[in-house]
């Protein structure tokens, strides 16, 4: 027997099938049986979908997306934070400075009076009491001073 391929009549093929040994059409059937069967096994079986590339394409892109966001989160928070503690520091400087202001015009205010209370007792030791006969003149003397 010869196979030809554009040879597609099966009534030929049976006859010279028959003519064959009885030990090789056996073993014919036998794979034909065998092939029968494990065709109607994979036909059959359960199968599983593999998802399409496109599916994997956007899952790769979202997770480069919340990758980024994620990135991003993190250095706005840093960010953040960085520019909290300078505001803090330059309110801290502020206060510091205020601080030490009012100091300042507290230790100028002790001074004045300090001088202001030496004026005055230099004052009344250098002063001295008008005589009781220079009094009427004295007298005469500040009632001109507050015409």
């Amino acid at each position: 027997m010869t196979w030809n391929p554009e040879s597609t009549d099966r009534a030929k093929e049976s006859a010279e099938i028959e003519a064959l040994d009885p030990v090789l059409k056996q073993a014919l059937g036998d794979f034909k049986e065998s092939v029968h069967a494990w065709s109607d096994a994979a036909y059959t079986q359960a199968r599983t979908v593999r998802p399409a590339a496109r599916a994997n394409a956007w899952r790769m892109a979202a997770s480069w997306s919340l990758a980024a966001m994620l990135i991003a989160g993190a250095t706005s928070g840093g960010i953040y934070m960085h520019h909290e503690r300078v505001v803090a520091s330059q309110l801290a400087a502020q206060q510091a400075a205020e601080q030490q202001r009012q100091q300042a015009i507290a230790l100028a205010k002790k001074q004045a009076q300090e001088e202001e209370e030496m004026l005055a007792s230099v004052d009344t030791a250098v002063s001295r009491e008008v005589p009781a006969a220079m009094e009427p003149l004295a007298q005469l003397s500040e009632e001109s001073e507050s015409r």
